[in-house]
């Protein structure tokens, strides 16, 4: 049978890496695929550039769209990222009769619907494992592996570089400025982290891994988004104290009223295994009625780990070229015209427990008046830790830890009790997360 001719949009870290991949493994995957997987064509902005790795045999050009309108392509694997020019070379690929695969995260999670919808009409597949958790499998098992079971919930780690920052401040003591710019010296941050700090990068994985786990269209306007860059120190410290891990997770989790998306920092039990996932790591629990709960865990990003998901689509691609286009495994696991439309929470109905430091007068009544104000709002408390007053204001941290409460009454409550006139400054919250399996 003759090679599955594929070209490829971009030759950075992860084009390298895919053609590394295929090349070193380009037996076992001819095995496994039934026929050669050849990348014939490549694209890049600088093509006198010197790279790493091998480009014997491949014509390289500076126009992508030269390689998605070329009709001896069969594959396009799109490695460019961003919106634009990806998303017009994506819809050429596909009006062209190509399948394609890519690992763009932030494309499928804002226009995946338009992309899929197109896909579908021309009967080619478009497949993007690589574009969450790096080498993590954790699309095609969801889409497949756990496809008997009604998923409840998931909750992951899905930003390398979030992972690394809170790790290093909590082993080294470190302030999160300090920590991001050793991030960006390492190469896990980028000269603007904005995306990975901020969370944006998560809510885009999670975007994506909520379409398949519930069989809804792609939300990502939809969803709560808060990064890590007003973490403390002294939190991370307190919440280590009171037996908490610190994490930026995303979670997703479908309710009677509808399917949670919210990506924020997170305080989890640090006996739970994903509270033990350090440095750049990434980690996936997701929790079906039948399985039970399941953790996925390895490298998020990297020049070989993304690669493998991108060469691991290929070879799915492949196996299918022949395959009934009516018969293949849906893009977002459900049959598209199965798809629901169940509302996304707004963050305010959202049902969480809450980490809150606030600073008070050492005096008498203070305490009392802040569980007051719980009370009333039906909030329950779960632990208090009160540290040691400052010498010279005599101003004392208090924690709270809080049972299950909504966010609505929440933010009601820190309202007020920042309005007493014993409480100084605003009171700092994070919202906390048990796991438990019974979680639903």
């Amino acid at each position: 049978m003759k090679p599955a001719r594929i070209g490829l949009l971009g030759l950075g870290t992860v084009g390298g890496g895919t053609i590394t991949v295929l090349s070193r493994n380009r037996e076992e995957i001819a095995r496994r695929a039934g026929r050669e997987i050849r990348v014939v064509m490549a694209s890049a902005r600088d093509l006198k550039k010197k790279r790493g790795f091998d480009t014997t045999g491949i014509e390289l050009v500076a126009d992508p769209f030269a390689i998605v309108r070329h009709p001896d392509i069969d594959v396009v694997v799109e490695l460019i990222g961003g919106q634009e020019p990806a998303r017009q070379l994506i819809l050429d690929a596909i009006a062209h009769g190509k399948h394609v695969v890519t690992a763009n995260k932030h494309l499928i999670a804002v226009h995946g619907n338009e992309i899929f919808e197109a896909a579908q009409k021309k009967g080619v597949m478009v497949a993007f494992e690589a574009a969450v958790a790096g080498g993590i499998p954790i699309i095609k098992t969801i889409r497949e592996g756990l496809t008997g079971n009604r998923i409840e919930w998931l909750a992951g780690i899905i930003n390398g570089t979030s992972n690394f920052i809170l790790t290093e401040m909590r082993e080294k003591g470190a302030d999160f400025a300090d920590v991001l710019k050793e991030a960006q010296r390492l190469g896990y941050a980028e000269a603007d982290p904005t995306f990975d700090i901020e969370g944006i990068d998560a809510a885009h994985k999670l975007t994506i891994l909520a379409a398949i786990a519930f069989g809804i269209p792609l939300q990502f306007d939809k969803a709560y988004v808060e990064g890590i860059s007003k973490v403390t120190g002294q939190d991370i410290a307190y919440a280590e104290e009171l037996g908490y891990r610190l994490k930026l997770l995303g979670i997703s989790r479908q309710t009677n009223g509808g399917v949670e998306l919210r990506v924020h920092p997170t305080l989890i039990p640090h006996r739970r295994l994903i509270a033990n996932v350090d440095g750049a790591m990434n980690a996936v629990l997701v929790k079906g009625d039948a399985v039970g709960p399941t953790m996925f865990y390895g490298a998020g990003a990297g020049a070989e780990p993304t690669a493998s998901a991108v060469v691991a689509d290929l070879v799915d691609v492949v196996r299918t070229l022949t395959t009934d286009p009516n018969n293949r495994v849906p893009h977002l696991a459900f049959q598209a015209d199965r798809l629901v439309n169940l509302p996304v929470l707004p963050m305010e109905e959202v049902e969480t427990s809450y980490y809150l430091r606030l600073h008070a007068q050492d005096k008498p009544g203070v305490l009392a008046d802040v569980t007051r104000v719980l009370a009333d709002l039906g909030i329950s408390i779960e632990a208090i830790l009160q540290k040691e007053p400052s010498l010279d204001e005599r101003i004392v941290p208090i924690i709270i830890l809080t049972h299950r409460v909504k966010e609505k009454h929440m933010n009601a409550a820190i309202a007020r009790i920042e309005k007493l006139a014993a409480i100084h400054g605003p009171v700092a919250r994070i919202r906390l997360e048990h796991l438990n399996p019974d979680w639903n």
